[in-house]
C-alpha cells in the first residue's frame, strides 16, 4: 500500500500547521523546562550514573552483534540472543514471529501500549573500516549469492540501545504505567520484515499498539543528539530491474553487433534526465543504478545486460510517473540501438512506504524530550531519501514515529565540513558509528520518549 498523493496525511495544509505548531510547543518547552543534558529529567528518565552502569554489558553485546552479523530472515543467533535478555528482565517473549522476529511484552497496570522496534538484519556488504571488531562473516543470500556480511546500517547499535531501553524500563516499573512492547524486527533490509511479522499477526496476536515507535543511527547529527521530523520523513522504495538485449560477437568487430554495454550506458546516463527534467524539485526524486550485470571478458560482446535501480519518490502520483517514464526511456534507448528486442523492465506489485512520523506524535514526545534533555541534545531534521519498511506499521492504522540518533563525533563533521568530503554514511563499508555515545543517547530518547506516553499517575 502507497500513501496517495490525495491522503488527508499528505494535504500540505496540515504539514504547515505541524510546523507551526511543533516550534510553538518546543518554545514552551524550551522556556518552562530546565534542561537536564546528563540525564533525564528529576525524577523521570535514566540519570547519567544508571546508564553507564549498564553501558559495559550493553558494549559488550554490541561487538558480539557486529562481529557476527546475519541477513534478513537468516537472524537466528541474533533474535535468540536478545529474546533471552528480555526473557530474564520479565517480558513475556514470542519468537518466531514474521519468521525470525521476536515480541516480548511487559504489562504494567492499566495504560496504553507502546511498541518499540529495532530492526535485527545486517546488509551484504563487505566491512572495511578496519576496526578490531569487524565482522569476518560470509553467507549466502537467499538467491544462493555467496557473501560478505556487516552491520552497515548500524542495526547492532540499535538492537543494543534497545536492550538497555528493556533493562531500564523494567527495573523502574514504578515510573510507568500500560503495556510495553517490544519488537525485533527481521529483514529491514528490502527484505519486507515488518509486513510479514504483521501477517503473522503483530497487532492481532499481541496487543495491538496506540503508539509505534524506533530509533535510527544518523550520519549528519553530532553522536547521541536526537534528531526528529514531523509529516513524511523518509521516502519510498522501489528496486526496479531492466534487461537488455543485444547481438553479441567479436570485440574486435562491433560492427557485427548489437552492443548491450554500450545501450545500458546510454539508459542509466538518460535516466537521470527524469530527475533533472522532468520531475519539480520541490517533490524530490532519486533513481540510482546500483549494479549492471553483463559479459564475461573484454573482447566478447554479450547477448545481454541486466541493471538494478533503487527508485525514491515521496507520492504515489510522482511514483507513477517515474516508473513509467523508466519504462519509456528503456524501450526507446533500445529501439534508437537497434535492440533485436524490448528490454525487459521488472517492476515491484508494492515498495516501501513512506515513513510518515504523526504530527501530534512527534510534536508531543519533541516538546517532552527538549524538556528531559536540553535543547542541545535534540534537534528537528530534515526529511531524507533513504527509506524504512516501518512505514509499514503507520499504513496500519497506528501513529508512529521514527525518530534518529547521531553518531558522528563533533571533530569528523566539523572536518568534513571544512573539506566538503562528506563523512562514511549507512550502508558504506566504511560506517562506523561512535558507539557510546550513540547508544547512550538513544537510551534516553527511547526511555523518554517512553515514559512520556506510558505516564504514571
Amino acid at each position: 500500500m502507497i500513501f496517495d498523493a490525495q491522503h488527508p496525511l499528505a494535504q500540505s495544509r496540515l504539514q504547515t500547521r505541524t510546523q507551526v505548531i511543533t516550534r510553538a510547543v518546543l518554545c514552551l518547552a524550551l522556556v518552562t523546562a530546565p534542561l537536564f543534558a546528563q540525564g533525564g529529567a528529576r525524577g523521570t528518565g535514566p540519570t547519567a550514573p544508571e546508564i553507564d552502569a549498564m553501558y559495559p554489558d550493553l558494549e559488550a553485546l554490541y561487538l558480539d552483534l557486529h562481529r557476527n552479523p546475519e541477513l534478513g530472515f537468516q537472524e537466528v543467533q541474533t533474535a535468540a540472543k536478545l529474546a533471552a535478555r528480555v526473557k530474564a528482565l520479565g517480558f513475556d517473549v514470542t519468537t518466531g514471529v514474521g519468521r525470525t522476529g521476536i515480541v516480548a511484552v511487559m504489562r504494567n497496570g492499566a495504560g496504553p501500549t507502546v511498541m518499540m522496534r529495532t530492526e535485527l538484519d545486517a546488509l551484504p556488504v563487505q566491512e572495511k573500516t578496519g576496526l578490531p571488531f569487524a565482522s569476518t562473516v560470509i553467507a549466502k543470500t537467499a538467491s544462493g549469492v555467496t557473501t560478505p556480511v556487516m552491520h552497515a546500517c548500524g542495526h547492532d547499535i540499535h538492537m543494543s540501545a534497545w536492550a538497555g531501553t528493556a533493562k531500564w524500563m523494567a527495573e523502574h516499573k514504578d515510573r510507568w504505567r500500560g503495556t510495553l512492547m517490544m519488537v525485533g524486527q527481521p529483514a529491514e533490509e528490502g527484505g519486507g520484515g515488518a509486513t510479514t511479522m504483521l501477517n503473522d499477526g503483530l497487532f492481532t496476536r499481541f496487543p495491538r499498539p496506540d503508539f509505534a515507535l524506533s530509533m535510527h543511527d544518523d550520519d549528519g547529527l553530532r553522536a547521541g543528539v536526537i534528531g526528529y521530523h514531523a509529516g513524511f520523513f523518509r521516502s519510498m522504495s522501489d528496486g526496479v530491474t531492466i534487461t537488455v538485449y543485444g547481438r553479441g560477437g567479436h570485440g574486435a568487430m562491433p560492427f557485427n553487433t548489437v552492443d548491450p554495454v554500450v545501450l545500458a550506458s546510454r539508459i542509466v546516463l538518460a535516466l537521470q534526465t527524469i530527475v533533472s527534467r522532468e520531475n519539480n524539485p520541490n517533490d524530490p526524486i532519486v533513481i540510482t543504478v546500483g549494479a549492471i550485470h553483463g559479459g564475461t571478458v573484454g573482447n566478447v560482446i554479450p547477448d545481454e545486460v541486466k541493471l538494478s535501480l533503487s527508485v525514491r519518490t515521496y507520492t504515489a502520483e510522482v511514483r507513477t510517473r517515474t516508473l513509467a517514464a523508466i519504462r519509456r526511456i528503456a524501450k526507446g534507448e533500445a529501439e534508437a540501438s537497434g535492440a533485436p528486442k524490448e528490454p525487459l523492465v521488472e517492476m515491484p506489485a508494492r515498495g516501501n512506504a513512506a515513513v510518515y512520523n504523526d504530527p501530534p506524535l512527534t510534536n508531543r514526545l519533541a516538546a517532552a524530550l527538549t524538556q528531559q534533555l536540553g535543547a542541545q541534545a535534540v534537534t528537528e531534521m530534515p526529511a531524507k531519501m533513504t527509506s524504512e519498511d516501518f512505514a509499514d506499521y503507520g499504513v496500519a492504522g497506528v501513529p508512529s514515529l521514527l525518530l534518529h540518533v547521531g553518531a558522528v563525533s563533533p571533530a569528523k563533521l566539523a572536518a568534513a565540513k571544512a573539506s566538503g568530503i562528506p563523512v562514511p554514511a549507512p550502508h558504506s563499508p566504511e560506517w562506523a558509528p561512535e558507539r557510546e555515545p550513540t547508544i547512550k543517547g538513544a537510551i534516553r530518547g527511547e526511555v523518554g520518549a517512553l515514559l512520556e506516553l506510558l505516564r504514571a499517575p
